[in-house]
């Protein structure tokens, strides 16, 4: 019977901080400041990832762009699948984000399916001015055509493998690792 192991770390918390500080200067880059930028973070590890980058960007240009929420639950393509009753989180925007610089932020990018989900259920929020896509790892593997704007790190992968985010806000501990299966 198969067993879901580590195989390897990617990113230790130093490696992950790293990432993040050089994500949170191409923003600002990109955006020439962050007057109109929102940041939003989808559900679950994309939001304390989209906090960590707020919080850098306060340290570089003095203002702390807006953070909000995004909950996919109900734009997935593979909800049948997912569950009976899937459990339903709240979208959180603080600001209308017509017109703004919309960073949507996740912890891995794989097949884009996700993320096709997020661009759904944003553009039913409102109409921003762009849409751009910061994610921790880009695992490769893309079923939609779909590409992050900034990448923490590019990690080739087996379509077998998994690649899990681990944050200290939300898990034990924090670092980024390959698992496989292995026969036990």
């Amino acid at each position: 019977m198969p067993v879901l192991t580590e195989k390897t770390t990617i990113m230790d918390a130093d490696g992950i901080r790293r990432a993040l500080t050089r994500i949170s200067h191409e923003i600002v880059e990109k955006n020439k400041g962050v007057d109109d930028v929102v940041l939003v973070g989808i559900r679950t590890r994309g939001v304390p990832i989209a906090n960590r980058l707020a919080g850098m960007i306060a340290k570089i240009e003095g203002k702390r762009p807006p953070v909000g929420v995004l909950d996919i639950t109900l734009y997935r393509d593979d909800l049948s699948q997912l569950s009976y009753q899937p459990v339903v989180h709240s979208t959180e925007l603080p600001v209308d984000i017509t017109g703004k610089h919309v960073v949507l932020v996740d912890d891995v990018l794989y097949t884009g399916r996700t993320i096709r989900a997020a661009l759904d259920a944003l553009i039913d929020i409102g109409r921003p001015h762009t849409i751009q896509l910061a994610v921790l790892i880009d695992r490769g593997h893309r079923e939609l055509p779909i590409r992050a704007d900034y990448v923490g790190k590019n990690v080739p992968t087996s379509s077998h493998e998994l690649v899990s985010v681990k944050l200290g806000t939300v898990d034990t501990e924090e670092k980024v690792v390959i698992r496989e299966f292995v026969d036990k």
